[in-house]
């Protein structure tokens, strides 16, 4: 085993340049949704030299020289303190100073030993607190680190990942290939459904749903290079509050009485957020929101969280150091 480096130089987005149109439009959004906290978050969101980068091991591939290598480059495990749900299996190791490991490639016949991500998009699978032997529905599962993060923590009895785009969906596809072993991929159900029609579908059939909702990723537009398709996503950025919300209406029809619900993005945007689950809650009368104020208790030495949300929901907001999100977080009940 040779100890991968850390990489040095940056490398791809890291060379982009920020897209004046997309600034522009945050700058007006954000100032007046996030007051002075905005000022902080965009200094990270538009200064990749200064984002971090966790490990989530792989407990298919057990690798004990990879954790010492880790300790020696200034890893640490992620989430020392006591949270309400941490299966022993989860292991991510993150440090403080920006650099980012390098990946591996997908070699057929053999695991990954890691899966490179932002150490805040644990947090809603954290938050859906899965079981073994539970049926879990990912609605919008490419390109597979949450549903691999499920995998890390337990065991579910029906695991369907479900990705609508075909492209994302091979995506998923080879993320699971790269990461599970044969026996227990057959376990795992992989569609391409419509995620607005499967509650209809599969009508109370899971305990567990996670909807990781498509959004206006404000890491990756910021960055666009096509100033023309920058002008045309923020045209279109209103729209996805509707698909979002329909997706969260078929993901309640999926899930059980008495099961939960998580919802997620990785968007600053209260439209897509705040307003959509307002919107759930009031418009359904048999879902209620869930307190996950304790999970970010317990993690608040890794993370920024934006202060005034409500007990049910958390927003990431990345910082210096902290440099995690951005990364929104609700969990609801259906009675």
């Amino acid at each position: 085993f040779l100890s991968p480096k850390l990489e040095s130089k940056p490398k791809g987005k890291l060379q982009k340049q920020v897209c004046g149109v997309v600034l522009e439009h945050f700058e007006k959004q954000y100032t007046a949704e996030l007051g002075n906290a905005w000022s902080r978050v965009r200094e990270v969101l538009t200064s990749p030299l200064c984002w971090q980068y966790a490990l989530l091991l792989n407990r298919f591939s057990q690798c004990p020289e990879l954790e010492q290598s880790l300790g020696v480059q200034g890893y640490e495990p992620a989430f020392p303190g006591a949270l309400p749900y941490l299966p022993a299996p989860l292991k991510c190791y993150l440090r403080r100073s920006p650099g980012r490991f390098p990946g591996q490639r997908h070699q057929a016949g053999r695991l990954k030993d890691y899966y490179l991500l932002n150490a805040a998009s644990l947090l809603p699978v954290l938050a859906l607190e899965v079981q073994d032997g539970e049926d879990v529905l990912d609605v919008c599962a490419a390109p597979g680190g949450k549903a691999l993060a499920v995998l890390q923590c337990a065991w579910p009895g029906r695991f369907h990942c479900n990705e609508y785009d075909d492209l994302r969906s091979r995506w998923l596809e080879q993320t699971i290939a790269s990461f599970i072993p044969e026996p227990l991929i057959n376990l795992i159900t992989v569609s391409k459904l419509d995620g607005r029609h499967i509650g209809d579908l599969k009508p109370e059939l899971y305990d567990k749903v996670l909807v990781d909702a498509p959004c206006s990723n404000d890491r990756s537009w910021l960055f666009s290079s096509d100033t023309h398709q920058a002008t045309l996503r923020l045209l279109q950025r209103k729209e996805l509050s509707c698909l979002q919300f329909q997706l969260l209406r078929s993901a309640v029809k999926a899930l059980r009485p008495g099961g939960s619900l998580v919802y997620s993005t990785c968007t600053l945007s209260r439209a897509e957020n705040s307003d959509v689950i307002n919107l759930l809650l009031n418009s359904c009368s048999n879902v209620i929101p869930v307190d996950i104020s304790e999970m970010a208790k317990a993690v608040s030495q890794e993370f920024t969280f934006f202060g005034g949300m409500q007990q049910h929901e958390l927003l990431v907001l990345p910082e210096k150091g902290r440099a995690w999100g951005p990364m929104y977080v609700a969990k609801l009940k259906k009675i």
